[in-house]
Order: C-alpha cells, then sequence, then structure tokens
C-alpha cells in the first residue's frame, strides 16, 4: 500500500515524468500510425494534421517583410507528403508567430495549438531562445513536450537553423548550446529529432556557404527549408 501512495505521489507532482523514455525516437518507426494512416483510400482515412509551432522560420518569414508560405517547409512537406500518399488528406496548421520565443509559445500552446488535436506537433524556436537564455527555454519546451504527450500527439523537435553572425567554427556558439539542449530533451522524452543545426553545419564542414541557403542574415531560402523538408520526411517515408 505504501508503494502505491509513493506512486501516486510521484505522478501528482511530475504528471509527465511517467512518459520520459531515455531515448530517441527513430525516424523509420515513430510515425508508423500515421504513415498507416496516411495510406488509407476514402472511405476509411480521415484528415491528418500536422501542426507547426514556432517563431519566423517556419512562419514563411524569407526577406523580411515577404512571406513565402508556400516555399517555406511546412508546404514544402506537404508537397513531399502528396507525392508520397497521393490518397491522403493532409492539414498543414501553422501556428507560428514571427518573433516569439518558446516562453511566448507555451503560454498560448493549449488555446492556439493543442486545440487543432494535431497528430504530429514540430516545434522549432531555438533561433529565438537565445534571448531568454537555455534554462527559460528548457522550461518551455518541456511544458510543451508534457502536454503534447499527455495528449498521445507525436512531437518532433527542431534544432535552430543558421543565424550567419554566428560563427559555426566556434563549438560553444549559443546556437550549439540550445542545439545540444533539444538533444537531450528529444531523447529524455523519446520523441523525434530534426537537428537542422547539424545539416547547415555539416555543409559548412564541407565548405559550401551557409549564405547558398540564406535569404537574410537568419532567415532560409527556399534550398534552405529544403533541406529541413528533408529532414523531417525521413519521418514519413
Amino acid at each position: 500500500m505504501s508503494q502505491l501512495i509513493l506512486i501516486i505521489t510521484w505522478l501528482v507532482i511530475d504528471p509527465f515524468s511517467y512518459m520520459v523514455r531515455g531515448e530517441g525516437a527513430s525516424p523509420a518507426s515513430y510515425l508508423n500510425e500515421v504513415k498507416e494512416e496516411l495510406k488509407k483510400e476514402w472511405p476509411k482515412n480521415r484528415t491528418i494534421n500536422l501542426v507547426f509551432h514556432g517563431h519566423s522560420v517556419p512562419a514563411g518569414y524569407f526577406k523580411t517583410p515577404v512571406v513565402n508560405t508556400l516555399e517555406a517547409y511546412p508546404y514544402q512537406v506537404l508537397k513531399q507528403l502528396k507525392a508520397e500518399y497521393p490518397h491522403a488528406v493532409v492539414n498543414i496548421i501553422n501556428t507560428s508567430i514571427g518573433g516569439e520565443d518558446s516562453k511566448k509559445g507555451a503560454a498560448r500552446f493549449e488555446t492556439e495549438v493543442l486545440v487543432h488535436r494535431p497528430d504530429v506537433l514540430f516545434i522549432d524556436y531555438a533561433l529565438n531562445d537565445r534571448r531568454i537564455g537555455l534554462a527559460e527555454a528548457e522550461k518551455s519546451w518541456r511544458e510543451m513536450i508534457g502536454k503534447a504527450l499527455q495528449k498521445s500527439v507525436k512531437v518532433i523537435l527542431l534544432t535552430p537553423s543558421p543565424d550567419q553572425r554566428v560563427n559555426l567554427k566556434d563549438s560553444k556558439n549559443e546556437l550549439e548550446a540550445h542545439s545540444l539542449q533539444i538533444r537531450r530533451l528529444a531523447e529524455e522524452f523519446g520523441v523525434g529529432l530534426v537537428d537542422s543545426y547539424a545539416v547547415f553545419l555539416e555543409k559548412h564542414k564541407t565548405g559550401e556557404k551557409i549564405s547558398t541557403y540564406m535569404s537574410q542574415v537568419n532567415h532560409p531560402n527556399e534550398k534552405g527549408h529544403q533541406l529541413i523538408a528533408n529532414e523531417i520526411m525521413k519521418y514519413l517515408r
């Protein structure tokens, strides 16, 4: 009886801790249930909701104030999905706000994100989280991940795309620090990870100019968004 009371007390204190699994999700299998739904044909199919929550990059800002919605990675994902699953009904729901950080994103999470009943939720805030710091960002990401998992939503976290003012040669730069934190969260909660930062860093290491993939100092262009979309599609093929 005392052990039962201890377990119940533990869950009350930390209602999300029971979901922590200690290993990252496999791109090959994490979204298996979603992929099976995407394969179904009418009248057995249903609408699949993919929700993208974050800042200006998923919102589609290129060279501010231009918003190229259809070239941003959420809609590049949709284009690839429709080529892969021609009978699927897919909603791309973008709750991203330019200039926002994860603290503000967490504050409106239940009323503006979970209300859409996402099948898959993508979180991309790290570029702007530099201004609130690692501790505040971690608190906000944990809150959003926990609430989503409590609703049985599949979650995929994104590390930041580049900011050309950041020295990628410096392994202790702010984007690297936030990337490390996001990787740890993905592993701890057992959710998906799209490591955008690692993809762009690899381009840099092989001698490519990051500017080739950027529309302005901190916003990817169509080619840059394509790199992110391709990483997301590893979970959906």
